[in-house]
């Protein structure tokens, strides 16, 4: 019992200090975690305040061409005022200021036309357009972009003046459009790996994408909760355009950081897998150890038990010959046969014994008769079991092994007084085998622990008995075998379960 107190306690300590161990190193990587966490979180804000920073500067570059545009816009009204007056002029006002500035404008591509849509005058239009004489479908389309400018002249004539941005301006334009893509794509394609979806104003249809898994993103379910995600997590960014309209920068953290959020327990998980892993290969290898000492030590046993054996038999047969009967022959020679079926017994084991089927009550019997004449007559036996066989697949000799071992457990719990009671009870195609004794009863703690090779409360033994047990019951007949209950000082109740059929 000694031996086994102090493994429980190494393994509390041990126990102790792995957890330790498992709890520093869990703590210390989330500690860098935590740091790693704060870091990208920090470079995630400090990105979406400089997107915020290039989206206010998108905004104040798009309302300067709006101004532009409205600018352009009043310069021709202007210019269109100027040439009514010079094709209605006032005798007494002064038309250098109107020619001054229809002379002015030369960068607005200007086109004035009848109702007939012939050209009346022209201004500023490319080379390749000067020589037209009236607007076709083509050039009409390109000059009523924006809404032409009536000229009335009286007696139901009127001219129009047609008009499209300034060279310039268009120039500018497609600055802007490039710097519009380019912003498109920079926030997209980020340097702090920012996963990024760009809407339109609906917040629905999407323009762009970056830094997501290109696997799913043809998915639009997918999509769709990405966006979600992103929403709870993070207050989209507005930008409004000229040329797309309002848009929306949706952005979350990376997918490195949510991996690394998961680590400890990752890692936990993989600390316990290991642990479990090493632990059961461990088990396996002790018991394999266990299980070649047991069969070597039993075949020693044997062996040496052999040879003084068989020189005891030869003398019994000596002793028979002789011409005076001499008493306690027969006593002796039982004996001898019972030291030849323990070293059977000890010779099979570590080799996989046969069973065949059996009746267990007759075996149960023989077993009592010879425990009866073998034990104190303070020692009572009854055999509580049903009137008919109970037959089952069985090795006889190891079996009554078992029986004999618990039985002699029992005596000494009970210092060799008292009762032993064996009782039989079928249940679900399986056969009970309680064993009940009223000795001292063995500590809940050592339920377990009284199975255990090398463990015992008595001065003298090796603690191999109920070791050997469990191991003819669960691993030669395949059925089980446990301390169903016990009280101090009461006595103890040992359970055999095994199956009545064989397993297919």
């Amino acid at each position: 019992m000694n031996l086994y107190t102090r493994k429980k306690r190494w393994k509390i300590i041990l126990s102790v200090i792995a957890l330790i161990i498992i709890s520093a190193s869990i703590y210390y990587t989330n500690l860098l975690v935590n740091r790693f966490a704060i870091q990208e979180r920090n470079q995630i804000r400090v990105w979406a305040d400089a997107v915020q920073r290039r989206a206010g500067l998108m905004n104040i570059t798009e309302a300067f061409f709006s101004e532009v545009r409205e600018q352009e816009r009043t310069r021709v009204e202007l210019f269109a005022s100027a040439y009514r007056k010079l094709l209605s002029p006032d005798p007494n006002e002064n038309l250098n200021f109107y020619l001054e500035i229809i002379s002015n404008n030369n960068s607005i591509p200007v086109i004035v036309a009848d109702e007939g849509r012939h050209i009346q005058l022209q201004a500023n239009l490319p080379l390749h357009q000067q020589d037209i004489d009236s607007l076709t479908d083509d050039l009409l389309a390109e000059y009523t972009v924006y809404d032409p400018i009536p000229i009335d002249l009286g007696k139901n004539k009127r001219l129009w003046v047609y008009y499209k941005e300034s060279l310039i301006f268009t120039e500018l334009k497609t600055v802007l459009d490039d710097l519009v893509r380019s912003f498109f794509d920079e926030v997209a394609l980020n340097a702090v790996s920012v996963p990024v979806i760009i809407t339109d104003s609906s917040k629905k249809t999407i323009l762009q994408f970056g830094n997501l898994d290109a696997a799913n993103t043809n998915d639009s379910s997918f999509m769709q909760a990405q966006l979600a995600e992103m929403a709870s997590e993070n207050t989209p960014i507005a930008i409004d355009f000229s040329n797309v309209g309002r848009t929306y920068i949706f952005y979350r953290s990376s997918d490195l950081l949510l991996q690394m959020q998961f680590f400890p327990i990752l890692q936990i998980l993989i600390i316990a897998l290991f642990l479990l892993m090493a632990y059961l290969l461990f088990s396996y290898a002790r018991r394999s150890e266990q299980n070649q000492v047991w069969a070597g030590m039993a075949k020693e046993t044997a062996h040496q038990i052999g040879t003084p054996l068989s020189s005891l038999m030869a003398w019994i047969e000596l002793l028979k010959l002789h011409p005076s009967k001499i008493e306690g022959v027969e006593e002796m020679e039982k004996d001898v046969l019972r030291l030849e079926t323990i070293t059977e017994r000890f010779s099979r084991i570590g080799s996989t014994p046969v069973l065949e089927p059996s009746n267990i009550i007759e075996i149960l019997e023989e077993t009592i008769a010879y425990l009866r004449l073998r034990t104190s007559r303070k020692i009572t036996y009854t055999l509580d079991a049903p009137a008919t066989p109970v037959i089952l697949p069985l090795n006889p000799s190891l079996f009554r092994w078992v029986i004999e071992n618990l039985c002699k457990n029992a005596i000494d719990a009970m210092n060799g007084k008292g009762s032993i009671n064996i009782k039989l009870t079928t249940e679900d195609k399986h056969l009970i085998i309680d064993l009940i004794d009223t000795g001292k009863g063995i500590p809940k703690s050592a339920f377990s622990a009284v199975f255990n090779p090398g463990y015992t409360s008595k001065k003298r033994g090796w603690g191999l008995g109920l070791s050997l047990a469990k191991r003819i019951i669960k691993d030669y007949h395949k059925g089980k075998i446990f301390v169903k209950s016990s009280s101090l000082n009461e006595g103890t109740n040992f359970r055999i379960i095994l199956r009545l059929e064989t397993r297919k």
